[in-house]
């Protein structure tokens, strides 16, 4: 039977995983590949067929390059899997039991392996901001998540939140209204063309979310050039943050605060008000820079449970693992 462990970061990107060996604290040879093609969702969800489709390929070439002779533990982190995952819990553990002989499956929440990544199993709150947002915390008996919603219910603060908010100030300022921005006016147009053709390229764009985040770094770029629009914005998107980072951190004892995420690249003009939000808001807390990303999580993950010394609390549709009969 096989010792060897399987990480897995499913996202808007595509697929990245690690395969390795478990044995010496997960110390062992490890080999990393990558998909850049994202799993399809449908009807039922997270597409669980075009999901495998994608992985059996990245692991076998894996396990060829590490040698290891067998994957005994699998950790699947999804973005979407809280709502969308349903296909996936289903169908994944018994297909990666035949395809590889995994008897142990991990499926978890990809806010929950960007937590574990950035702070590993202690208690605290995590941040994680790219094109979304989503806020997760722990007092290590349950968890607590706010936000995440997607970019037309929720997503404050994140990428697609701030470039929308860019987007709709240059709009004002196109049309002569309160509130915009002539900097941003000039980058839109840069970016995406005359302003009346905007809404023919954003709304029937599958990538919606990512399109409106391809202009948050102008927004930054504007901020960081004294425009106060943009820099009211990103004020705004760093209240929005700290409201997700109060609602789950745990109140008593010191807490960690990470942030995690590619959003925090734009540097000062963003990070310089989310600081001063959190150091007013959650003065408790002890900020902490993130030990790693989400798929650092994910082998985090694996390495325990294959340890046996796995402690994070469980959730269904957060981090729920099953264990296949052989």
């Amino acid at each position: 039977m096989g010792d060897g462990i399987l990480a897995v970061d499913s996202g808007g990107s595509g697929l990245r995983i690690v395969v390795g060996a478990a044995g010496s604290g997960g110390t062992g040879p490890r080999a990393q590949w990558e998909s850049r093609e994202p799993v399809r969702t449908g009807d039922r969800g997270i597409d669980a067929v075009h999901f495998m489709e994608q992985l059996v390929p990245l692991v076998r070439a894996a396990v060829a390059e590490t040698g290891v002779g067998g994957l005994g533990t699998a950790v699947i982190g999804a973005a979407g899997l809280a709502t969308l995952g349903d296909a996936l819990r289903a169908e994944l553990p018994a297909a990666l039991a035949h395809e590889f002989g995994v008897r142990t499956v991990a499926l978890v929440a990809d806010a929950v392996t960007a937590y574990v990544g950035a702070l590993g199993p202690r208690p605290g709150a995590v941040v994680a901001a790219g094109t979304g947002l989503i806020a997760i915390g722990t007092d290590l008996t349950r968890w607590r998540r706010a936000d995440g919603w997607g970019h037309l219910l929720g997503d404050c603060g994140g990428g697609a939140w701030i470039g929308r908010a860019g987007l709709e100030a240059a709009l004002r300022a196109h049309d002569g209204r309160e509130g915009g921005s002539a900097r941003l006016l000039a980058c839109a147009e840069q970016l995406f063309g005359p302003m009346p053709q905007l809404p023919g390229k954003v709304y029937p764009r599958p990538d919606r979310p990512a399109v409106l985040a391809s202009f948050a770094p102008r927004v930054s770029a504007c901020a960081a050039d004294d425009d106060p629009v943009a820099a009211g914005i990103l004020r705004a998107a760093a209240r929005h943050m700290a409201d997700s980072a109060t609602a789950v951190c745990p109140s008593d004892g010191e807490p960690r605060l990470a942030l995690t995420g590619g959003l925090f690249k734009m540097g000062d003009p963003l990070v310089v008000p989310l600081e001063e939000e959190l150091a007013r808001r959650l003065p408790h807390a002890r900020r902490v820079p993130a030990e790693g990303d989400p798929l650092h999580g994910s082998v985090r993950i694996a390495t325990g449970l294959a340890a046996g010394s796995f402690t994070l609390p469980g959730a269904e549709k957060m981090l729920y693992v099953v264990t296949t009969k052989r």
